[in-house]
Formats: C-alpha cells, sequence, structure tokens
C-alpha cells in the first residue's frame, strides 16, 4: 500500500497532490556544479530564501561533496561547514531542512540546531551508527541506492535498487524510524552506468511500486552531460526540465534540483495534467 503522506517533525507532506522539490545548497568548496558558490554564510542565506520563494519545500543542505573523485573530510570539518549556517537560517524559516550526509555524527549535530530531514547517500549503511541517529532523533529520511563502482553494469539494476532499499528500510525501522517518514532515492549516478542510469529512469514506476515516496536528483548530472555533450554543469538545464516531467509522469513525488523556479514551473503544468 502506497503512502499517503511523508512526516517530519515540523510538517506532513501530503503526497500525489502535488510535486515537492528539494533545492540543493552546497556548503562545500569542490560540489561538481556550485562548490565555491556558497560557501559565504551570508550568500548561502540568499540563495536558501530565494529556493523557497520559486518553490522548493525542502532545502538539502550538504558539507560534503559526492561528486565522482571526491575528497572526503571529516566529520568535524563537515560539521563546522552545516551547523552554523543551520543555526543561522532556522529561525528565519518555515521551509523544511535537510542535511546530506553520511556520518552519524553529522546527522546528529545538524538535527539538533533544526534539520528535519536526514538524506545519506549510502542509505543508512556506511556508518554504522546512521540507522540509530535516524530512529532516535526524530528526525525523518531520505535512504539513497549507493553500492562500489565496480559493481556498476552487474545485473538488473532495478532489481539491486530494490534489495539494497528494501535492506535500509528494514534497518531504519528497527532502530526505531517511523514507516511514514522514510523517502527513498534510486541514487542516479551513484554506482551506475551511463546505461543503468536511463534504465532507472524509464523504470521508476517499479520504484515507485515500493510503497514509499520517491525522490530522484538528476539536475545537471553527468548522465545529462554526456546524451546532450553539454561541459558546463550550468547549461543542463533543458535536460534536467526533461527529467522532471518524466518523473512526474511516472509517479515521483520530489525531485532534487538546482533550478529552482524552472523546475516549478515545469512540474505545476505537468501536475496540472497528471495529478489527480
Amino acid at each position: 500500500m502506497r503512502h499517503s503522506i511523508y512526516h517530519t517533525p515540523r510538517r506532513s507532506l501530503t503526497l500525489g497532490r502535488q510535486t515537492y522539490l528539494a533545492g540543493i545548497l552546497n556548503l562545500t568548496p569542490d560540489s561538481f556544479s556550485d562548490g565555491g558558490d556558497f560557501v559565504d554564510l551570508d550568500l548561502a542565506a540568499l540563495h536558501f530564501h530565494q529556493m523557497v520563494n520559486d518553490g522548493a519545500t525542502i532545502i538539502d543542505i550538504g558539507g560534503e561533496s559526492t561528486r565522482p573523485g571526491h575528497v572526503p573530510v571529516p566529520a568535524d570539518e563537515e560539521i563546522a561547514r552545516v551547523v552554523p549556517f543551520i543555526e543561522k537560517i532556522r529561525p528565519h524559516t518555515d521551509a523544511l531542512i535537510s542535511i546530506d550526509t553520511s556520518k552519524a555524527a553529522v546527522a546528529e549535530a545538524a538535527v539538533a540546531v533544526g534539520a528535519d530531514i536526514i538524506n545519506d547517500v549510502w542509505g543508512a549503511r556506511h556508518d554504522p551508527c546512521m540507522a540509530e541517529v535516524m530512529g532516535q532523533t526524530g528526525a525523518a529520511c531520505i535512504l539513497m541506492h549507493n553500492r562500489p563502482s565496480e559493481e556498476a553494469g552487474v545485473g538488473d539494476v532495478i532489481q539491486a535498487i530494490h534489495i539494497y532499499l528494501e535492506q535500509s528500510i528494514q534497518l531504519v525501522k528497527e532502530a526505531g524510524m517511523r514507516d511514514d517518514a522514510i523517502m527513498l532515492d534510486p541514487g542516479l549516478g551513484f554506482g551506475k552506468t551511463y546505461e543503468e542510469n536511463w534504465e532507472v529512469v524509464r523504470r521508476l514506476p517499479e520504484l515507485v511500486a515500493l510503497g514509499y515516496p520517491i525522490l530522484l536528483g538528476a539536475s545537471r548530472k553527468s548522465m545529462i552531460a554526456k546524451l546532450l555533450d553539454l561541459k558546463d554543469p550550468k547549461a543542463r538545464l533543458n535536460g534536467t526540465l526533461a527529467t522532471t516531467a518524466l518523473a512526474i509522469q511516472s509517479g515521483v513525488d520530489c525531485l532534487r534540483v538546482h533550478d529552482v523556479r524552472e523546475n516549478r514551473e515545469c512540474a505545476n503544468v505537468v501536475d496540472h495534467c497528471v495529478r489527480p
């Protein structure tokens, strides 16, 4: 049975009536698309509010790049990047704040100062303490499929995503996570070949059938760059909007995007046609 709401401690999102957007805010010097753009907290705050005004329901804040070849940073450095910003912005917004991290210590620190959602690109599987933090802090979660690059191209990618995410769901529920506070992300660009990324987009209804809200993050990614021969990440908007439209028609509930206004307008048009 498909869930009708996505519950967070701040408010619950009704599913099926509209598409929600998660605006991307990277407080990093090295993210693939906007690295270094928002390391200044005042500029980051302006961008945060602009994305909310443009139609983002969630702002997904990251303190460590997850682009291919990224250099991991220690938890204390990641905390130093994200916690002061969340403390600064939280009193001035009712928008949902998501912390994009695979480190339990970072997630716990971010939730303590006002983050509502923990978004883990390793589906609570990388840090052995993450499931407990997710289950005990009261935050909602986003569980993403990921795997080592050497496993890409092996077997059926949708089956692999199903198995991985079902195990992640069981892990966090056993730790105390509410079933209606779980969102899933198939992880475009993470442990997948170019062909597998597009296979995921084509077969999104099979992931929607899992019964949990689905978040898709295709914005400006290399799968679009390769298809359209576009090196500049900020030139990939048109391709991103195509994936937005396809995802909504497949039943995806939330889209993680850089260009909020343009994706909001695209989503509003498609929602008008396909949402009941």
